[in-house]
């Protein structure tokens, strides 16, 4: 069956299906609760206000998100700098990149971390439309410039690929968008859109009342090719990825889990219950306390019972060894790993082996290095 202009392609469904832990994780508590048994399950006939106060009860140990924002800050701890011989207009526009006040650096920080919590996000190096312009100096004095747009993981909706003298090159582009319209005299609502690139043009769909998407606009571009740049956490294919944490994240969700039935029998073993033997006839609620006797009939026994604590032990260890389980699982971005070395690598110690980390940082570099080549074709320099 064709796909409608606003359905995901088979490609993005099969990453779309591992974002939600990754939403619940960074949500934290309020998220993880919010989801219930998605990602906590109910015990075996345990009723419906039993679950609701284990659930409400239950607090995430945050090590997916705490990982993600050390890993991801890593890279960023220098300011980044651009090439001497970058053109002075370039280094002008990178001050603002995004039109949002944002430079250059906090742009990509963002980017760098999306992509390493879901895999994939991209930058779309957009510029406006300038109707009655002719010259570059017409669009500088109108204020026109190329500008970067953040594509979050969850807009791109599908692409078309095709082969062009032996290189893969982006044919078309399906990106999910939403914008406020006017709602009767005072108010406003928001509506659907998808923007379809394609190198020389664009289309911009819009949803109506009945969900029915009608094309409202459209142009060309001098560019001939898509202004769009993905980036990936582990590239799993030319337009797809995976997080590299994503192993992490579930162990973050199995450590929600045995926490909370940790927090069950800690609470078990905490308190005492008394158990009448032989007292059958005996009618109404029993006080127990210091300042109170209970009158057993003749023959009866009373006695507590409690929670192993051993029990309580074992379940501390099983968390504790699970944290470390996490603090090595996240660690090992950073481990050094063999990979092909040139000659020159391997005359240097320092390049012979380098880490998934570094690697996606480096993959990362040249991501913006097409972005700004972009910025350069649309403003007609030879460089970015």
């Amino acid at each position: 069956m064709a796909l409608e202009v606003h359905q995901q392609s088979p490609e993005v469904e099969t990453m779309a299906a591992q974002w939600p832990i990754v939403d619940a994780l960074l949500g934290g508590t309020p998220a993880m609760r919010a989801a219930g048994e998605t990602f906590l399950p109910a015990f075996p006939n345990e009723d419906a206000d039993s679950y609701r106060a284990r659930l409400n009860a239950s607090t995430l140990f945050p090590a997916f998100r705490r990982t993600l924002s050390v890993m991801a800050g890593k890279p960023f701890a220098r300011e980044i700098t651009l090439f001497e011989d970058a053109p002075p207009r370039i280094r002008e526009l990178c001050q603002d990149v995004d039109l949002q006040g944002n430079s250059l650096h906090v742009f990509a920080g963002r980017l760098f971390r999306e992509a390493l919590a879901y895999g994939i996000c991209g930058a779309l190096v957009d510029y406006p439309t300038t109707s009655g312009a002719r010259t570059l100096a017409d669009e500088r004095n109108l204020g026109a410039r190329p500008y970067f747009v953040h594509v979050r993981h969850d807009q791109v909706l599908g692409w078309r690929i095709e082969e062009s003298g032996g290189r893969l090159k982006l044919a078309q582009l399906r990106i999910s968008e939403s914008a406020q319209v006017p709602d009767g005299p005072f108010g406003t609502r928001t509506v659907k859109r998808v923007r379809v690139l394609e190198p020389g043009g664009w289309q911009l769909y819009q949803a109506d009342n009945e969900g029915k998407y009608q094309v409202i606009d459209e142009g060309a571009t001098t560019l001939g090719a898509i202004p769009f740049v993905p980036f990936f956490g582990a590239q799993t294919g030319p337009m797809t990825g995976v997080s590299p944490l994503l192993d992490l994240a579930y162990l973050n969700v199995q450590h929600w889990q045995d926490s909370s039935d940790q927090q069950k029998s800690v609470k078990f073993a905490r308190v005492r219950i008394a158990a009448l033997i032989g007292a059958d006839e005996l009618d109404g609620q029993i006080t127990v306390g210091a300042d109170y006797f209970i009158r057993l009939p003749r023959g009866a026994d009373m006695k507590v019972v409690q929670g192993s604590a051993e029990s309580v032990k074992v379940g501390r260890e099983e968390l504790a060894a699970l944290e470390d389980q996490m603090i090595q699982t996240g660690a090992e971005l950073l481990v050094a790993k063999p990979g092909q070395r040139t000659a020159t690598e391997a005359a240097t110690d320092a390049e012979a082996n380098k880490s998934d980390l570094q690697q996606m940082a480096e993959a990362f570099e040249d991501g913006l290095d097409q972005c700004l080549q972009f910025m350069a074709d649309w403003l007609r320099l030879p460089e970015g």
